[in-house]
């Protein structure tokens, strides 16, 4: 049986939906926090083990009879200890395989958003510790991010941004989720890493070329100063988290942390992944 973590988040939502097209619905556990919102996944017949990462009683009961668990990575300030007791009562309850959620990034040392990133390392490191055969998905940033950096009036503002001419190997969650349910449905991904990015590297002035050719507007880009580009965030009302984090991403981007580009999201899909033109016609319905 795989267990699925998150799976009321996009990504896990994604990744049960390419489960359900090629397992039977009884080899699927979807280990969930809200009641509520993981009831549309046991109208599709899929069980549901509630609970959460703190509660270690939850997860020992998670994992009873599991056999392949999904790691998808938390948002949480604490989430490297989350990620612990997910990884302990695994190993404790017998389960064969995990995989996990992570990120592709050039050097984490080296991240503007380092408090955020080290944690993936540290889950990866203590996972290999732990003896449980493993396969890490180094994810790129999503294709669906774009539309919350831009802004919602990127139609009418253009976009601006601190980003420079750094680019990123964008990819649509919802082949991420395709590619993590192969993994978990397929042998031979034991003890290997992935990284999962699109197949081209694009830069913002791509994105504005891209959205002004599918919406037929002029959309320019702007490399905005990073030095007053968090006083701008601050006068539209922005939370200070969110400054920094929007703020250490750009940087992260403008220096090149997630230019990778690798084989493995098309080798794991079978086929090319979306384009950044056909993932922004996606996600703006253009």
């Amino acid at each position: 049986m795989i267990l699925v973590t998150g799976a009321t988040g996009h990504l896990g939502t994604a990744t049960l939906e390419h489960l359900l097209k090629n397992t039977p619905v009884n080899k699927i556990v979807a280990f969930a926090r809200d009641e509520n919102k993981a009831k549309h996944l046991k109208e599709k017949g899929i069980e549901v083990r509630l609970g959460n990462f703190e509660d270690t009683a939850s997860l020992d009961k998670a994992m009873q009879g599991i056999e392949k668990v999904l790691l998808i990575s938390t948002i949480d300030h604490q989430r490297y200890q989350q990620h612990k007791n997910v990884v302990d009562a695994a190993k404790k309850a017998g389960v064969k395989h995990i995989a996990y959620t992570g990120v592709t990034l050039k050097d984490v040392n080296t991240s503007a958003v380092k408090f955020l990133m080290d944690s993936h390392f540290q889950t990866e490191d203590y996972i290999k510790k732990s003896g449980l055969n493993y396969t890490f998905l180094r994810n790129s940033l999503y294709a669906e991010v774009i539309p919350i950096y831009v802004g919602e009036k990127v139609f009418e503002t253009g976009i601006y941004l601190p980003t420079g001419n750094g680019k990123v190997g964008y990819a649509l969650r919802r082949e991420m989720g395709e590619a993590t349910a192969n993994v978990l449905l397929q042998n031979g991904h034991e003890n290997k890493i992935y990284q999962i990015t699109g197949s081209e590297l694009y830069s913002y002035q791509d994105v504005a070329n891209e959205l002004s050719s599918l919406s037929g507007k002029r959309i320019n880009y702007t490399d905005a100063d990073a030095a007053t580009f968090p006083d701008k965030l601050k006068e539209y009302g922005v939370p200070e988290l969110q400054i920094l984090i929007a703020s250490g991403f750009s940087a992260d981007i403008k220096n090149g942390q997630y230019e990778i580009v690798s084989k493995d999201l098309e080798n794991l899909l079978a086929r090319k992944p979306a384009s950044l033109k056909e993932s922004l016609k996606e996600i703006y319905n253009l």
